[in-house]
This record gives structure tokens, C-alpha cells and sequence, in this order.
């Protein structure tokens, strides 16, 4: 017995029949009021002398009034999707009967250009994050929030929340500045490593910088472009070397889509074979690097409606240990709780529901591992 199986044994079914923990829900800070109990005293001063307390610091990524922002049936009575705990609860973690959820809180803090502002807003997400989500529900974990113009105030914040295993990985956005494998940012994977928190990468842009070749127009145009970036951020990855300087290091992409990388990484693969006298260190062909360390939620999947679709990219991939299950809550994907297109009973669907998420995060591991009996989910 392998040790996903046996960790699989002690937790409870979902209704998909084998156990599932759902890699990617959302929370959403409701206002800037809710965030400022949280900051130091200086900080709380600052944002009443500037006015920064009436300002909105949502990400126009994912308009909360869009249509697919939010499922009609898990919008909350009042204000944003993702700002109600009872009903993540009931419609995400009870509908699906997920084992464990991670939250990933998508914010302007960790864009904002003033780095001492931002480090000190991450600081009062992250500390917001654990006391109202994390305390309150016990099979939730999260990821570590972070300002990415800075990359040493971003380490700084991963060993301040290290000590707390509830989260399970580091927060960036895929559209940023600089591409990811920069070295830049290379201190903020040292961290992760180390502490064994994963790299989550999510949709989503600073917008300092256009995130295609120029600014769109409309939200459609950016919504797309989205898979770009995915794209040109693993490729990025993989040939600064990043992952042959971090080995152990895994790197989740959320809401990236699927369907785009096995055509990708064919065309990295080839094109890497005739140039990769300028890249020493990219020892294996890319895909074998991305198969070992890049992970893909599976919400939104961006595959034709029909039968076996989900089978046929991983066959394409010539790897069932790239996809990880996402509900995606609250976004509008699916109807119901019809997120996995797979027969529930396959080795597949067990793959993507649990055991990858199960050797893509040790400290969700390491946490079943510590108490079989009562696992989070345990009921």
C-alpha cells in the first residue's frame, strides 16, 4: 500500500465516491474595513490620513458582478462571492464532501507598488485569513499571501507564517512584471522548499504592465489570455532553471485551463532539442520536468462538452499526476457538483480527486498522516 493509499483509507468518501481534496475555492475580503483590525497601529493610521480605508482593492481580474465570478446558487444574500463562510461550507466542502479545501484569496495587497504597504497588507490578510476562515472551519487550508514587488519582504512573510501548517502553499499571479523563473524571485522558492509549501500560481495580472502584447479592450480579451500566460510562465520556469535549482519544489497553476499543455510542451520539447546548448541545466526534456513538478487545477476546464475528454488530454500528457481537483468556488463553470468529467470509479478520477493533491502538498500529508483516526473531513 502506497502512502496516498493508505491516507486515503483513514478519510471519508466523497461523492464521487473516492476521497477528494478541492485545491482551489476562493474567499474574497469583503472591504478594506475588514482588513484593518488586522493591521499594526501605524498602518490603521496611515489608511484613515490617506482616505485608503474608502478605496477598493479588488482585482478587476474577476469582476465580482460578472456572471462567471459567481454561480447564481453560491452568490451570498449580500455582498461579494466568496465572502460567506456558512455557504462555502454547505455548497463547496459538504456538497463535494472534500476532505480538506484550499482557500486562495485573490487581492490588490499583494500588487500594491508601495512594498512597505504591501508587505503590511499581506501581513493583515494572512493574519485575517487564519482567525476568520481557518479557525472557523477546520478541514480549510489556504495559501500564504504576499507582495510581489518585493521579494525579501515576501520571504520575511513566508517565515512568519511557516510555523502555521494550515497553509499549504505561496500565492503569486501568473501576470506580473517579470516572467517567473526570473531570478528575481528566486528567494521566494528557497523559502517555499524549505518550509515545504508549494508555488501557487493563479489567473490574474498586477497590470502594471499589459498582460498580453498590449492593454484589451474588454474582459473577454484578458480572460483569454489568461492560458498565455500560463504558457509563457512555464516555459519560463523551466528554462531559467528553476526547478534543477529547487528540485523538491512543486508549482500549482490555478484556473489555468488544461487542454493547452500537451500541444505546449510537444513544441517545447522539440524546440528545446535543437537549442539546448543555451540552457546546460535543462538536463530532461521539458515535459518531464513539468510532468515531476507542475500541477494543474481542473477548473475551469477548457475542453470540448463531450465523452472522454478528460482521458484524452491525459494521454496526451503521458501522465495521470499533472491534474489536481478543483470545485473553483464560487466561479460559474459547471452546474451543481458536476466538476469531475470522469467516471467516478477509475483510477483516473481517484488520481485527480486525491492522490496527487497528496504528493503535490507534504504538509496536507504530513497532517492526515499525524492523526488517521481524525483526519480533517473526519465526520
Amino acid at each position: 500500500m502506497t502512502a496516498a493509499e493508505a491516507i486515503a483509507a483513514s478519510v471519508r468518501p466523497s461523492i464521487f465516491g473516492p476521497p477528494a481534496i478541492d485545491c482551489d475555492v476562493h474567499i474574497a475580503v469583503p472591504s478594506i474595513s475588514a482588513i484593518i483590525p488586522y493591521l499594526d497601529a501605524y498602518w490603521q493610521a496611515q489608511f484613515k490620513m490617506r482616505g485608503i480605508e474608502r478605496l477598493s482593492l479588488g482585482l478587476t481580474s474577476a469582476p465580482p458582478n460578472a456572471p462567471i465570478s459567481g454561480r447564481p446558487d453560491w452568490r451570498p444574500a449580500k455582498g461579494a462571492p466568496g465572502t460567506d463562510l456558512a455557504l462555502l461550507k454547505s455548497e463547496a466542502i459538504n456538497a463535494f464532501r472534500s476532505s480538506i479545501a484550499i482557500a486562495n484569496c485573490i487581492w490588490g495587497g499583494m500588487v500594491l507598488p508601495s512594498d512597505d504597504m504591501a508587505a503590511a497588507v499581506c501581513r493583515a490578510q494572512n493574519d485575517w485569513i487564519a482567525k476568520e476562515w481557518l479557525d472557523r472551519e477546520p478541514r480549510l487550508r489556504a495559501s500564504i499571501i504576499v507582495p510581489l514587488g518585493n521579494a525579501g519582504l515576501a520571504v520575511e512573510e513566508i517565515e512568519r507564517r511557516a510555523g502555521d501548517n494550515r497553509f499549504v502553499q505561496v500565492l503569486m499571479l501568473i501576470g506580473g512584471q517579470d516572467l517567473p523563473g526570473k531570478r528575481g524571485f528566486w528567494p521566494i522558492y528557497e523559502a517555499a522548499e524549505r518550509h515545504g509549501l508549494a508555488i501557487g500560481f493563479h489567473a490574474g495580472s498586477s497590470y502594471h504592465h499589459p498582460p498580453m502584447a498590449g492593454y484589451g479592450s474588454t474582459f473577454t480579451e484578458d480572460y483569454v489570455a489568461q492560458a498565455f500566460a500560463f504558457e509563457t510562465g512555464l516555459v519560463s520556469l523551466v528554462s531559467e532553471g528553476v526547478f534543477a535549482k529547487y528540485p523538491q519544489l512543486k508549482v500549482v497553476f490555478s484556473e489555468s485551463g488544461v487542454a493547452w499543455l500537451p500541444p505546449s510542451l510537444w513544441r517545447f520539447d522539440k524546440t528545446w532539442r535543437g537549442v539546448r546548448a543555451e540552457t546546460p541545466w535543462v538536463k530532461l526534456p521539458p515535459s518531464e520536468i513539468v510532468k515531476n513538478h507542475v500541477r494543474l487545477t481542473l477548473q475551469p476546464l477548457d475542453a470540448p462538452d463531450e465523452a472522454g475528454r478528460l482521458e484524452r488530454i491525459v494521454d496526451h500528457l503521458g501522465s495521470d499526476r499533472v491534474i489536481l481537483f478543483s470545485s473553483d468556488f464560487p466561479h460559474w463553470n459547471y452546474e451543481g457538483t458536476d466538476a469531475l468529467p470522469l467516471v467516478p470509479s477509475s483510477a483516473l478520477a481517484r488520481r485527480i480527486l486525491f492522490d496527487n493533491a497528496i504528493e503535490t502538498y507534504p504538509r496536507i500529508a504530513a497532517d492526515l498522516l499525524q492523526d488517521p483516526q481524525h483526519p480533517p473531513g473526519r465526520q
